[in-house]
């Protein structure tokens, strides 16, 4: 048991790799032996998890921390740990890929090779949520872009055709894994070149740092009015600032840089619309959390009014784009776009208070409000796309024009269907509902006029749901689907513990909040 716990953090990130080589050498004649054993495989990291869950300490910083020399000529070194922050997200990755696999047994085709990328990708998502040290994180932040880019690639929707580059005319899941990986990419570089400003400005060769945490002191320790390289280094501390914040923001993504977000959704196999919704949107709002706001006080309190302005934008824009949509998997997809608003509202007035007394009173709520809505929109948006994805197996259409009446011939989809649709509304009862109540009560102090037009973004998300739900289970049965069948055992179980945890969350959400309470107010 020492050694599981001395190395519980390296055992939960590389188990996926294991289980991908593994998966990798079986006879590809075999998909059902190989679909079962990366279910059985997933389920490692996932009980390694609990166990981290159920060993942690509240308020008591790093922990399961590992440090190994790895590249000392740079002062870089193999350094995990996770704060109850990423102990969350661990948590979410752990809960949501077995239930994507199970998912992903309807694939068929090339079933070795999609299994041993899902794989992959899981560690690359656990990598970035316990990595403590920047070439660690940015090695994993990429990592995790190349499973899921073949995952859309080569498993996406095979209807449509897009213009790339406005010539050549290529299939829209190529189109959409393209885009998904040139704006992720973007964001990358700028992030690359920032952390490599930061290992200059705090001694470079003579003892520069790679390391989170002490960069936490050094680099707010630097004097802004000292000169490198012919600029002050207030100058590039707001540089490396922008260079995080808008890498983060393209993976949110916030408004304006969210374009590449429904047609990855659109084309992506329900299960990877399921992880990328869940976990990867995810990983931007956490780069904020663990590098912006604790590296960068100063600019991030700044510019927090612009964020803010970026999370009205994503909340109302985002909301009156999936109203206007018929692709029922479009719909959700631009929904996330305003769901992960909040998450960068609840840190806009974290970074406009911390500090000061006011992030005491209300920015710890909306601190702890944003990464409580990155936990419960990780649920509620796998489980609905996940339906999406069985009604579209069934019916071979996006449209919600064409459906209408299904509750008659699916009564259990149905249910479901409601059930993680009154989640996603914020229903009171419902998880949803507590973390854009946190958020809402942290930043209407801060910002009450960006508060209360936000709230034109919650009553139009009441209308997309309720316009979703009526066109597919009410109105008048359309005659093709007069023989479909409701929804399979195996597609349940990969429900059923999304909707537990979505009541009992609701219930009882002090479960996951002590955790995420104590770990912000350590922040402030």
């Amino acid at each position: 048991m020492n050694f599981i716990h001395d190395n519980l953090l390296t055992l939960i990130t590389f188990s996926p790799l294991v289980a991908a080589l593994i998966i990798a050498l079986l006879p590809g004649h075999r998909p059902r032996l190989i679909k079962w054993l990366a279910l059985g495989f997933s389920l490692i990291p996932l009980a390694l998890s609990l166990y981290m869950w159920l060993e942690f300490e509240p308020g008591a910083g790093f922990q399961f921390e590992e440090q190994y020399e790895w590249f000392p000529q740079i002062g870089s070194s193999y350094h995990l740990g996770v704060d109850g922050i990423s102990a969350t997200m661990v948590l979410l990755t752990g809960i949501l890929t077995p239930l994507a696999l199970i998912i992903s047994f309807s694939i068929q085709e090339r079933v070795r090779a999609y299994f041993a990328l899902f794989m992959l990708l899981q560690m690359g998502m656990f990598g970035v949520f316990v990595a403590l040290d920047l070439i660690v994180f940015f090695i994993f932040w990429e990592f995790g872009l190349v499973p899921m880019y073949f995952l859309i690639n080569q498993w996406g929707s095979p209807k449509g055709r897009r213009k790339l580059w406005g010539k050549v005319e290529v299939p829209a899941r190529v189109y959409a894994s393209f885009k998904f990986m040139i704006y992720t990419m973007a964001g990358s570089i700028g992030m690359l070149l920032a952390i490599q400003m930061m290992w200059v400005a705090t001694g470079g060769m003579n003892g520069g740092s790679f390391d989170i945490p002490v960069l936490y002191e050094r680099w707010g320790a630097l004097d802004n009015d000292a000169v490198l390289f012919f600029v002050k280094v207030g100058t590039i501390k707001a540089i490396a600032f922008w260079a995080f914040t808008i890498a983060f923001l393209i993976k949110v993504p916030a408004w304006p840089f969210h374009t590449w977000l429904p047609d990855a959704h659109t084309e992506a196999p329900t299960a990877g619309s399921m992880i990328l919704a869940g976990v990867l949107l995810k990983l931007g709002a956490y780069g904020l959390l663990r590098l912006v706001l604790p590296l960068f006080p100063e600019q991030a309190a700044n510019f927090a009014p612009v964020l803010a302005v970026l999370a009205l934008a994503a909340i109302v824009l985002g909301a009156y784009a999936s109203y206007a949509q018929d692709d029922f998997k479009r719909l959700v997809a631009y929904s996330s776009v305003g769901h992960m608003g909040f998450v960068v509202l609840g840190i806009a007035v974290a970074a406009a208070t911390a500090g000061t007394v006011a992030f005491k009173e209300h920015g710890v709520i909306a601190y702890s409000g944003a990464v409580l809505q990155m936990f419960n929109h990780g649920l509620s948006s796998a489980a609905m796309f996940a339906l999406v994805g069985v009604v579209y197996e069934r019916t071979h259409t996006r449209n919600l024009k064409e459906f209408g009446g299904l509750w008659a011939k699916m009564p259990a989809y149905g249910g479901i269907l409601v059930f993680s649709a009154m989640s996603s509304l914020g229903l009171p009862g419902l998880n949803g509902f507590w973390s854009e109540f946190m958020v809402v009560r942290g930043a209407w102090p801060q910002y009450a006029l960006i508060t209360a037009l936000a709230m034109l973004g919650l009553l139009v998300t009441g209308a997309y749901i309720l316009k979703a739900i009526r066109l597919t289970l009410h109105d008048k049965l359309n005659p093709r689907w007069e023989s479909i069948k409701d929804i399979s055992w195996r597609e349940a179980w990969a429900l059923i513990p999304l909707m537990a945890l979505m009541l009992f969350t609701g219930i009882w959400p002090r479960w996951v909040l002590d955790i995420i309470n104590a770990a912000a107010k350590l922040m402030g």
